[in-house]
């Protein structure tokens, strides 16, 4: 039974290391009018972390955020990805993309 215990954890823990390393959450703010965010989920790309958006993206290259760089961000993530997920938008997420750092829209 220990030996079912520890093999079952050894495999949640491989999987948990591969959707970490394999994965990017990626949350687009709500910009503009209609103000609607999405958060995706898409497999990893070389710029983008384990949860990202555009401003975290820009906050890291650029040292701030402006709308031509989130467009360029936007932009460069989803020309090659493939969306697994869709989801709503979450300010939670989003906030920990950014290091709790809140950009005007």
């Amino acid at each position: 039974m220990k030996a079912k215990r520890l093999i079952g954890m050894a495999v949640v823990a491989v999987v948990c290391v591969t959707v970490y390393t394999q994965l990017t959450v990626f949350v687009i703010p709500p910009i503009g009018v209609p103000a609607e965010g999405k958060t995706i989920i898409i497999p990893r790309q070389g710029s983008t972390q384990f949860i990202d958006s555009p401003d975290g993206m820009c906050e890291r290259k650029n040292g701030g955020v402006s709308l031509l760089c989130r467009g360029f961000a936007i932009a460069s993530v989803l020309r090659d990805a493939t969306i697994l997920v869709r989801l709503p938008y979450s300010s939670t997420l989003y906030s920990i993309s950014t290091g709790g750092k809140t950009y005007d829209r």
